[in-house]
């Protein structure tokens, strides 16, 4: 039958009445993580339904008895109404008390996909008092909230009875899987006027047994978006600092602003307090970090190090990120520090890295242009208390923009560059290796301005040929106010105060790739040939060297125009690439890709034969006038195995000059990876000695949710174990447990703690507990 406009629905409204205010307190439950956003204050536990709504109401049998004055349908009894529907055997209204009664296997689901499933309702039409029996809801974030007996009164608390609440994600694919975890209350109130939740006489039990006992506990319900309160507590263990237990407190200033403060107590080095203060605007978030320490045990640290000589210890960073249009953004983080390595010895989160890079930005993104202008200066965390390397790092402001023309030029694309750069140093920075002088950075200041245009073409001739002419200009203007490298320097040092260079640049690839298709696969064979002719670099190695130091000469870079990594060295002289490139595609779902070559210098002065400041060229295999072979191989397999191989070797014998080799499977039930590195001595370049390494790393699931794995560096010419560890992992979605341990071998004794202990365990909707650090699980081995 169907049933519209009624102004009356009480029967129906009372029942949805009780599911509402059951899904409201299961929602709440999911509140003690305090610092987190929720949804918008609810001012009534009532549906939200406009009185026009319509109704359709079905069931085998509809019963008005008069004398009694009772409304029953019984039978297979269908509710829907309002985006409500409901599930019951038998519903009645008694008009002379009121009380409105639905009976066996009560289900209702409310528009947002929660399901309340019940034995009994008993509730008044007015919606004031009311009891369900045998209780049980699951939430569309697959959580569940069961009790015996849930009552409502006085129109503003609901009250369950002997409830339980628990997470079960696998439940939605498994309906046998039971969580590890669940909380037991032997009542819990939700309090519609206060919006709070309390739990009384509450038990915390993992693996089926109590492991916490909460006598009296009230949080903020689902609808209180920020309340000030403590958090889990964190745990945390290193060699040299000792076992620790850390008590946050969130505290709510405002709707703009909040606070965490945090008081760790060690057992070798006294209290850590740390305290995080966040203030929003409309456009963007500022945060204030700061910690300190007094250390009341120093002898634990290695004698000679500013850990062991510090006593007091502190910190202090900003961090400002804010967006002046969609398309303009500005920032900074800035980190000072009482010391070189407090943040890294204490494992301060996002502050306990080797650099960490203090800067100010600004940029802009528009669609055919970018602009970026920040400034930087590295804060080096070391533990030599004599230690000159962070006086070593430049202080520098880089601007960059790039800007193509939207529409073609001459019928093809054109590019502008423009780079400046400007550096100042403190302390010269250079390194003797075996008598060779390295000069990383002079003491002094230096200003480039770099602009440069390229033009290029693509035409396609018959047969398939691929032609791209490349036109391409660039100048550069110096100032130049730094000390000269001094008598230990070998090269043609420009000592002036200012200085310009030029590059123009003609170039043409030729591409003709051929398709080879067979009847389960597919192969593209792509030969590639480079000419570039330009005059010889001006000034070759005798201009400060700061942003191009970096070099490797491999198959990834063979085709590049200038192969320098930065704007400070320029590639001179007529240069060809030549080389093949092949992609394979097979049905079967196997891939393969490979790249070969060699590069020949042609003619004029070859840059990479040019002596510079941090011999940059040396012994890169592209300082002879044929360059050493360079290649990569790959293959991909659709049952997750990979391999690949890239090299170098020497042009006239052949000799393996560096290589790196992978393979590893990444299967549902393990993962694998296996790496070798071999990179030969290069004494010019500042390495001496040949490196060998083997990097291996595992993990395996032997069980439905459990899974071990481990790590291994291995220094082949050093014969020692660099770098070590191993952990356990359980993690169903809603329960994660690790427990991890990492062994660091550093000769230079700029790591604080030798080995270190790891633990973290946590419930999702609940919170984390962490001890010390895990993040050795999520290093990307694979």
């Amino acid at each position: 039958m169907a049933v519209g406009n009624r102004k009356r629905m009480k029967l129906i409204n009372a029942t949805l009445l009780a599911g509402v205010a059951l899904h409201t307190l299961a929602m709440g439950i999911n509140a003690p993580a305090l610092a987190q956003d929720t949804s918008a204050r609810i001012d009534s536990l009532q549906p939200n339904i406009p009185a026009d709504e319509k109704l359709l109401l079905s069931a085998n049998e509809l019963v008005y008895n008069r004398d009694a004055e009772t409304v029953t349908v019984r039978g297979n009894v269908q509710i829907e109404y309002g985006g409500y529907k409901m599930v019951a055997r038998q519903v009645v209204y008694d008009q002379k008390s009121g009380r409105i009664m639905a009976t066996g296997e009560i289900q209702l689901i409310e528009p947002d996909g929660n399901i309340v499933y019940a034995d009994k309702m008993d509730v008044t039409d007015d919606f004031g008092n009311g009891f369900v029996q045998a209780l049980r809801i699951e939430t569309t974030d697959l959580t569940r909230l069961a009790a015996e007996s849930g009552e409502r009164r006085n129109g503003e608390e609901f009250i369950l009875n002997k409830a339980v609440y628990t997470a079960c994600t696998p439940c939605n694919i498994k309906p046998e899987h039971r969580s590890l975890w669940h909380i037991k209350a032997e009542r819990v109130i939700q309090n519609g006027r206060t919006h709070t939740i309390r739990l009384e006489n509450a038990h915390f039990e993992l693996f089926g047994k109590p492991i916490a006992y909460i006598p009296v506990m009230e949080i903020p319900d689902h609808t209180v978006k920020r309340k000030s309160g403590f958090l889990f507590p964190k745990f945390r263990y290193a060699q040299k600092l000792g076992a620790g237990v850390g008590v946050p407190y969130y505290w709510a200033i405002s709707p703009y602003m909040d606070a965490t403060l945090t008081a760790t107590g060690l057992t070798r080095q006294g209290f850590l307090l740390e305290g995080e203060f966040r203030q929003s605007f409309h456009n963007g978030l500022h945060t204030l970090n700061v910690a300190g320490i007094s250390q009341l045990d120093k002898d634990q640290f290695t004698p000679g190090t500013v850990d062991a000589e510090e006593t007091n210890r502190g910190m202090v960073a900003s961090k400002g990120e804010f967006e002046i249009n969609p398309r303009w953004t500005f920032g900074w983080n800035v980190l000072v520090q009482s010391d070189a390595n407090f943040a890294k010895t204490y494992d301060l989160e996002s502050f306990d890295g080797t650099t960490y890079v203090n800067q100010a930005y600004l940029t802009g993104l528009g669609k055919r242009n970018y602009f970026d202008l920040r400034a930087f200066y590295f804060d080096i965390q070391d533990a030599d208390p004599n230690s000159i390397e962070e006086n070593q790092q430049p202080a520098a402001q880089v601007l960059d923009y790039s800007y193509t023309a939207p529409q073609p030029v001459l019928g093809g694309e054109l590019n502008a560059d423009i780079n400046l750069t400007n550096i100042k140093r403190n302390r010269l920075d250079n390194i003797n290796v075996l008598g060779v002088e390295r000069f990383r950075g002079l003491e002094g200041t230096s200003h480039r301005l770099t602009a440069e245009l390229e033009w290029k073409r693509t035409f396609i001739a018959p047969g398939g040929l691929v032609l791209t002419p490349l036109l391409a200009a660039r100048g550069d203007a110096l100032g130049l106010s730094m000390d000269d490298p001094g008598p230990d320097y070998t090269g043609n040092y420009i000592d002036s105060d200012a200085a310009t260079r030029r590059m123009l640049t003609a170039g043409l690839e030729a591409r003709y790739p051929i398709l080879f298709a067979g009847e389960n696969s597919s192969h593209v064979l792509e030969p590639i040939g480079q000419i570039y002719a330009r005059p010889d670099e001006q000034h070759a190695g005798g201009l400060p060297n700061e942003d191009a130091q970096s070099f490797v000469f491999d198959a990834t870079n063979l085709f590049d125009r200038d192969k320098f990594s930065g704007f400070d060295r320029i590639e001179g002289g007529t240069r060809a690439n030549l080389g093949i490139r092949y992609t394979g595609n097979f049905d079967n779902g196997y891939g393969l890709r490979a790249i070969a070559g060699q590069s020949f210098h042609l003619g004029g002065l070859n840059s990479f034969a040019t002596d510079d400041l941090v011999k940059v060229g040396a012994d890169s295999g592209l300082e002879t006038k044929s360059s050493d072979y360079v290649a990569m191989f790959g293959i991909d397999a659709p049952s997750g195995l990979m391999a690949s191989l890239s090299g170098r070797l020497d042009e006239s014998d052949f000799d393996l000059r560096r290589a790196d080799a992978t393979v590893g499977y990444l299967g549902l039930t393990w993962q694998a990876a296996l790496t070798y590195t071999r990179i030969e001595a290069q004494p010019i370049y500042g390495s001496p000695s040949d490196q060998d390494e083997i990097q291996t790393a595992a993990a395996f699931r032997f069980h439905d949710y459990w899974s071990v794995f481990g790590a291994l560096t291995y220094d082949i010419n050093n014969d020692v174990i660099s770098r070590n560890g191993f952990g356990i992992t359980y993690d169903d979605q809603d329960t994660l447990f690790s427990i991890v341990y990492q062994q660091e071998r550093d000769t230079d004794s700029s790591v604080a703690n030798d080995w270190s202990i790891g633990a973290r365990i946590s419930f999702r909707t609940l919170g984390d507990i962490d001890v010390g650090d895990t993040t050795f699980e999520e290093l990307d081995y694979y």
